[in-house]
């Protein structure tokens, strides 16, 4: 059966409604296309996502850890009723009428830093997992990640066995779905897997095997009509490269596409092949940490803006935003989790320089809601006011700037006025 005919008769989520009006355009004009999922690490990106949706007349999709968004706020400060009534907020500012899409990323047990690094047993987890997800679902999100691929019972250094990983996606998807029924809630839709499983869904006989385990294991359970849309797939990209594989994800898509879903890709942060996600088949694309790093840039070119109005006596009182950023960025000790092999856990300024800058940027996304940096940018902003700079839009336009790539590269300009029918 093709994906999208598995869609159509099984499937009314807002997110499969969107996939088969993007395959049947596909029939009709041979166009391949990729949906954009920003990571809302910031108001800013968030901000800047909508306008750039608006700008490309496309849809858009939020991705949000349980660390960015959770029931107690997690880094944003936005539990989920919060963070969705704030994306709807905004697209309500600047008239933005288009598909949005708001989704978690990466739900799952000990997926929490905190729950890592406290050492939550697996029912204090799962139970946790559960809670947000039903929050999740309560506040109108449309997608789950469910992610159960990190086991930190195991020993050390031994991979989660697929069967596992299998029995607690069908646990959480069967939560979800009597939760949502039970109260009568419109379909959601669901993404599985990772591609951190150290040869598990990149081996591609674990990856039929995931597949079949999960069609057997939902028909008895009772879940039957729930199928996954997005299987997370690794497709050359990681923390450290920027090349996607286009040969390997054609493989991917290719088995997927037997059981009726499309492949996800995660850590699309400056990839240097965008263009070839559509082309290989790819579902969709998460990207995150670029934003991040282009809001720190954005803000450091302010930070030079003002020091030379300082240096004409035309700021009294500067914010030194820069400097604020890389004390809460160490104090939060949040930077440890990106450590490579030699590097001193003890002593950041020991670290490479060029890894510090690194280790600063993409942290950075961990305290834009620290109180030193929220009344800094609050400072910078208004020091620049005065002397007839517009600082957030710099900010924005930066972070739209690299957004509008994906759009470009993803065949979705234009899109929204070729779609109908997405509620």
């Amino acid at each position: 059966m093709k994906a999208s005919q598995k869609l159509k008769e099984t499937d009314h989520s807002k997110v499969n409604k969107l996939i088969r009006q993007i395959k049947n355009l596909e029939k009709k004009t041979g166009i391949h296309r990729t949906i954009f999922a920003a990571c809302p690490n910031s108001q800013a990106v968030i901000r800047a996502a909508l306008r750039a949706a608006k700008r490309n007349n496309a849809p858009i999709k939020f991705a949000a850890t349980l660390n960015q968004v959770d029931q107690d706020g997690g880094y944003t400060g936005m539990t989920h009723r919060q963070f969705v009534a704030t994306i709807r907020m905004e697209a309500r500012a600047i008239h933005f009428t288009g598909p949005v899409i708001i989704a978690i990323d990466h739900g799952g047990p000990w997926l929490r830093d905190n729950q890592r690094t406290e050492r939550w047993s697996l029912q204090q987890t799962m139970d946790w997992v559960k809670k947000s997800f039903s929050d999740a679902i309560d506040a109108g999100y449309d997608l789950i990640h469910v992610d159960p691929t990190v086991d930190i019972e195991l020993p050390p250094g031994k991979t989660i066995p697929i069967e596992r990983v299998v029995d607690r996606t069908i646990e959480l998807i069967a939560h979800c779905e009597n939760y949502r029924r039970r109260k009568n809630l419109p379909p959601i839709a669901y993404e599985v897997g990772t591609e951190e499983v150290h040869g598990g869904l990149s081996d591609l006989n674990v990856f039929r095997r995931f597949f079949e385990l999960m069609k057997k294991g939902l028909k008895e359970a009772g879940y039957e009509d729930v199928w996954p849309v997005f299987v997370v797939g690794k497709v050359g990209t990681d923390l450290h490269t920027t090349l996607f594989d286009p040969d390997t994800a054609r493989t991917l898509t290719g088995i997927a596409a037997q059981y009726g879903s499309f492949i996800k890709g995660h850590y699309t942060d400056n990839v240097e092949n965008p263009e070839d996600y559509p082309a290989s088949g790819m579902g969709a694309a998460n990207v995150g940490p670029e934003f991040t790093e282009r809001e720190y840039e954005a803000l450091c070119e302010l930070d030079e803006m003002e020091k030379d109005l300082v240096a004409e006596s035309k700021v009294i009182r500067p914010s030194n935003i820069k400097d604020i950023l890389w004390q809460e960025v160490i104090a939060s000790n949040r930077w440890k989790k990106w450590l490579i092999a030699g590097e001193d856990p003890e002593n950041f300024y020991s670290i490479p320089e060029e890894r510090q800058l690194w280790l600063i940027k993409t942290g950075c996304r961990y305290i834009w809601e620290n109180t030193p940096v929220v009344a800094a940018r609050s400072r910078l902003y208004e020091n620049l006011s005065k002397n007839g700079i517009e600082a957030e839009q710099i900010v924005l336009t930066r972070i739209e700037s690299a957004m509008d790539k994906y759009f470009r590269s993803f065949n979705l300009t234009g899109l929204n006025d070729l779609l109908h029918n997405i509620d």
